[in-house]
């Protein structure tokens, strides 16, 4: 029951670590990234599609995208769909393809990047807390159903301390990384 609820709590710590990554990689800093772009859905006939199954992305320089749709029809709806995001870019199209240069961020909007960078993790600490909590809770049931003594309860909540302790560090790791790109100049 305990190894259950340690491969439990490792699992849901994972999938926490794993939103607060594609959150962070969705954060524009000033450098081009295919991963910019990966929560743009596009009309494609009438279903809203991800942008990377309709068209090409690539990143010829630090400072470019370039989408080459599949069918030339869908240029207009990419376009408007990136307008539509948060990205605040401004998508440019000819006959095949569209550019989407990527500007240099200024000092104040670094810093805003930063503190949104440090609410992030801070919501993903939370959360790798609150499955600390969850198991935490669990051993204490099983300790007054009897299933198990309160040496192994108290020992199992080491544990899960540990676990906890080792995400949020990886956490931690992951702030500090992406703090540093978006300060890059």
């Amino acid at each position: 029951m305990i190894k259950k609820l340690y491969a439990d709590t490792e699992e849901r710590m994972k999938r926490a670590l794993e939103t607060i990554r594609k959150e962070l990689a969705s954060i524009r800093t000033g450098k081009a990234t295919t991963v910019l772009l990966d929560g743009i859905k596009v009309n494609y006939y009438d279903t809203m599609t991800p942008l990377s199954s309709v068209a090409n992305i690539s990143v010829p320089d630090p400072r470019l995208l370039v989408i080459q749709p599949w069918e030339k029809r869908l240029i207009p709806d990419i376009v408007k769909a990136i307008q539509k995001s948060d990205l605040g870019l401004n998508p440019q199209a000819d006959a095949n393809v569209i550019r989407l240069p990527i500007p240099s961020l200024t000092e104040e909007r670094r810093k805003d990047l930063v503190k949104l960078v440090k609410k992030l993790t801070e919501e993903g600490k939370t959360a790798v807390r609150n499955i600390r909590r969850d198991s935490n809770e669990a051993l204490k049931k099983a300790e007054k159903d009897k299933d198990i003594s309160e040496d192994e309860s108290r020992k199992a909540q080491e544990h899960v301390q540990e676990i906890t302790d080792k995400f949020i560090e990886l956490v931690d790791e992951m702030m500090k990384k992406k703090e540093g790109e978006v300060m890059e100049v």
